[in-house]
């Protein structure tokens, strides 16, 4: 359903927002977000103290139908023509058009990367920040929390340090200064030193905030119109798909090297995705175009 639903909206925003404006609203999307996920977490550790955990879940269920309720405030927008072709040749289509493209191409494997890393730490962070460094469900929270709060930071100075640095060097420095701070998070072994934890969060989600939303620009003004949603739903497949498998690896790591050792290994990963992007001509140049 997540799936379904960022597809829609990545290609929604381009049909009613100029080009010229693309980058500066997906800064704003971006940035609305981190503030949720600032928010989010810090409620939802104390939501989870007072209510419980299934208490806390019927607050997470609700809030579902209040953003579904609010959506359909949004201006209608009319279906595109349909051509009649079948779903398997619209896939190809969109299959080939994103992995022939010389900067769509790197770009995903970028995300895809990213993806797995991020979806490795935040399968480790509750585990090793619970039992092994003592956090209670709010102060949990509160660490979480940093991810939001460098998520913002990086959709606030996403657009102007691509335009002073260029869309693909300011990728690439923000996204290796990101997987450098991730490198403190592994520090925190108590409750007593947990900021470093917060600090890496909140740096390296700084530096994925920067990463998503200039890709994801570039794709919308890059796309032809027509193949916009199709380029959106291939990237999403194959990023979103590398989620589970980073998660997997993850448990794995923490099952035969431990948990402390496997946030050390995910968290050194997290430097390789940009270092990887720089062995395409794309990821070498200034900007993307």
């Amino acid at each position: 359903a997540t799936v379904l639903f960022d597809i829609g909206n990545s290609t929604f925003l381009p049909a009613i927002v100029p080009e010229r404006q693309l980058a500066a609203r997906n800064s704003l999307m971006s940035g609305t977000h981190a503030v949720t996920e600032t928010g989010g977490p810090s409620g939802g550790g104390l939501l989870v103290q007072a209510a419980g955990p299934v208490g806390a879940l019927l607050v997470d269920a609700a809030s579902y139908l209040l953003s579904a309720a609010l959506l359909r405030t949004l201006p209608e927008r009319p279906p595109a023509p349909r051509t009649g072709d079948g779903a398997g040749r619209l896939i190809r289509e969109g299959w080939t058009y994103v992995t022939r493209h010389p900067v769509m191409l790197p770009c995903m494997l970028w995300a895809t990367a990213t993806n797995f890393v991020c979806a490795a730490l935040v399968a480790l962070t509750p585990l090793y920040l619970v039992r092994e460094a003592g956090l209670t469900p709010a102060q949990l929270g509160l660490v979480l929390a940093m991810d939001g709060v460098g998520g913002l930071a990086g959709a606030a100075v996403a657009v102007r340090l691509t335009r002073r640095f260029g869309t693909a060097r300011g990728l690439v420095w923000a996204a290796l200064a990101g997987g450098a701070a991730a490198l403190l998070a592994p520090l925190t072994t108590t409750a007593a030193d947990a900021y470093w934890f917060a600090l890496g969060n909140a740096g390296f989600a700084f530096g994925v905030a920067i990463g998503s939303i200039t890709t994801r620009t570039y794709r919308q003004t890059a796309s032809p119109p027509e193949l916009l949603s199709r380029v959106m739903a291939t990237v999403r497949f194959v990023s979103w798909g590398a989620q589970p498998l980073g998660a997997l690896t993850a448990g794995l790591l923490a099952t035969y090297a431990g948990t402390h050792a496997a946030l050390w290994t995910v968290c050194a990963a997290a430097v390789l995705p940009p270092l990887y992007l720089l062995t395409f001509p794309a990821g070498r140049r200034r900007d993307f175009e």
